[in-house]
């Protein structure tokens, strides 16, 4: 099984014996995670993409894969001799899920699409059962998971030990956060819930692990009723001091494979079940008993930052922007000498911040596309892709740390030498955007939906935009990708709330050619009373230079220029402290105000 095609041979060997006319992988584990355990990428597996978000489906004859615009390029390249078609989500002309399904299996009489429960979500399978009904009838079967039979090493589940996140950190103690919940609860008008999401348990119990690779998160549920909370966890991941903590926060413990059967057990009146959460088997499971089937409270609470949290924000992004600013200075002398790779500007920048007190990981894996790798949004180098830095045109370098006081991720586009005038403008776009962004004062509970505009406006007036949300939340020593609220065009009501954290990180990528994007994690805070209400504003956290030669000065507005030169000086006066004379030297000249 080395290959893409004995893997499919092997199912659809499957499906013949099953009687399943096609097969979903989606990119989730039982958790709904974006990223997830080496046990559970089985789209992955099957199609050989190993991008956070796609969805693989096999038929007897044909295979296809949905993913959105961040992958197209690199999907395209890991596809090829697959036997997988490429379906650009979004895109004109793309039939969905159903719709090619329906194409597909047109011929068969009561045909079946099997999907494996336990990794789809309530509102995944009933949507797709939904729209497969209206494609001749199509049913679908939720009890199979192929990758038990055909996925011969597959990885085991994880078994690493879990632990103690301090309070001096999370800023609350978990009994405190269990009965906030509660409360939420009962605003609902839920008994209990079952808590899937790896993040919001370690939130909530204020614990961490290694489960997931760059996301210090582990592999639980968590069932919350009026009186009990249990920790559904597999024991080998407890130690001492761990199990001692639960008891003292009143925390039970079940093996992690009993979830299902303490979900029979629930004597609670009614439970809540977010249906983007749970798991279609785990909702089966629990039976017609009464359930309320809305969104899980904790991403909106775990989303607003406590003080504690806030200044462990800033202190992770002190740490992390003097590794940033002892990297840039390196950067181009180092190329201007050659030999430096992709990855091994990757490899300089993680290790500069390991040096730094609280380094645990880093959040994400590290985005250094130089040229027209730069184009490709979610681009990875591999030995295969990795090319020599030039002195001369732009890098993009997006990248993140995770210290034990919060989390990180910055995008900066270092011209490494000459640039184009088109390199500049484009440039200068995205700065625009950014800063413009940056900028706003809204009304308290704007949704980032209504703000988003402000990031894509000069680009729009020039018939350019990107298709990647502009801003997401970011995890307190937690997942780099956190909600609910994010800056998108499609609508997402989430509304905006002092205390949350955001990036802003509008880009443009010309396909062959450069890409260009910026991006500082920011804090949303108050900013006026008036007989209106309450307003917000954003303060970026993030503390780094942004290259300066390839601005375009007549393309800012005097306002632009002057929040540019007030960054920057923020940026040297909370860093130079903590950098040698040299450094410091050079970072007073990438600090230095930009004139016109």
């Amino acid at each position: 099984m080395n290959n893409i095609t004995d893997r499919l041979n092997a199912l659809r060997q499957l499906m013949k014996d099953e009687s399943i006319d096609a097969f979903i992988f989606p990119s989730t584990d039982p958790h709904n995670g974006e990223y997830v355990p080496d046990h559970w990428k089985g789209r992955e597996y099957i199609s050989g993409f190993n991008g956070s978000a796609g969805t693989a489906v096999v038929t007897m004859e044909d295979a296809a894969l949905w993913t959105d615009s961040r992958y197209f390029i690199a999907a395209e390249e890991q596809l090829k001799g697959t036997g997988f078609r490429l379906m650009k989500l979004k895109t004109e002309g793309t039939p969905t899920i159903a719709e090619w399904l329906g194409q597909k299996l047109a011929a068969i009489d009561g045909a079946v699409v099997g999907l494996d429960g336990m990794v789809n979500s309530v509102n995944t399978v009933e949507s797709l059962a939904d729209e497969l009904t209206k494609q001749g009838g199509i049913t679908i079967r939720t009890n199979l998971d192929p990758l038990k039979t055909i996925w011969t090493d597959r990885p085991e589940v994880p078994e690493d030990r879990v632990e103690i996140h301090p309070m001096k950190y999370a800023g609350e103690n978990a009994e405190s956060k269990i009965r906030r919940i509660r409360e939420e609860l009962k605003r609902q008008h839920a008994v209990g819930m079952l808590m899937s999401a790896l993040d919001d348990i370690a939130w909530t119990l204020n614990m961490r692990g290694t489960d997931v690779h760059c996301n210090p998160v582990f592999v639980a549920y968590l069932l919350i009723d009026e009186d009990d909370t249990t920790l559904f966890v597999n024991p080998e991941k407890l130690d001492t001091e761990t199990r001692g903590y639960l008891k003292t926060i009143g925390v039970k413990t079940a093996d992690y494979e009993q979830v299902e059967q303490g979900l029979k057990k629930y004597k609670g009146y009614n439970i809540l079940l977010d249906p983007d959460e749970t798991s279609y088997t785990l909702y089966k499971a629990y039976g017609e008993r009464p359930k309320v089937m809305l969104p899980s409270p904790v991403p909106a609470m775990k989303a607003v930052k406590n003080e504690t949290e806030i200044e462990g924000y800033r202190s992770a992004m002190l740490k992390d922007g003097v590794a940033m600013v002892q990297f840039l200075r390196w950067l181009k002398p180092a190329v201007e000498k050659g030999g430096v790779t992709e990855i091994s500007a990757d490899e300089k920048l993680t290790a500069l911040r390991a040096q730094q007190p609280l380094f645990r990981d880093i959040s994400f894996d590290t985005i250094a596309g130089y040229g027209e790798h730069g184009a490709i949004v979610h681009y990875e180098a591999t030995p295969d892709t990795d090319i020599e830095l030039k002195p001369e045109g732009l890098l993009l370098l997006d990248s993140g740390a995770q210290y034990m006081d919060g989390t990180t991720d910055i995008t900066r586009t270092i011209a490494l030498g000459d640039v184009t005038e088109e390199q500049r403008h484009i440039y200068t776009l995205v700065l625009k955007g950014n800063i413009n962004l940056t900028m706003c004062k809204f009304p308290a509970n704007a949704s980032g939906t209504q703000l988003d505009i402000l990031a894509r406006q000069a680009m729009w007036r020039e018939g350019l935009n990107y298709l990647h949300g502009t801003g997401h939340g970011v995890g307190s020593y937690l997942n780099v990708h956190e909600g609910p609220h994010q800056f998108r065009m499609e609508w997402k009501p989430a509304p905006l709330k002092a205390g949350m954290t955001v990036t802003i990180e509008p880009g443009i990528y010309l396909a062959g050619k450069f890409g260009v994007r910026t991006e500082n994690t920011c804090l949303i805070r108050h900013y006026m009373t008036t007989d209106f209400g309450d307003f917000l504003e954003i303060e970026p956290l993030t503390l780094c230079p942004i290259d300066k030669t390839p601005i375009v000065v007549a393309m800012l507005t005097d306002e632009e220029l002057n929040y540019l030169n007030t960054y920057h000086a923020k940026v040297y006066e909370a860093l130079s402290p903590y950098l040698d004379d040299d450094t410091r030297e050079w970072l007073r000249d990438a600090c230095s105000p930009l004139k016109r």
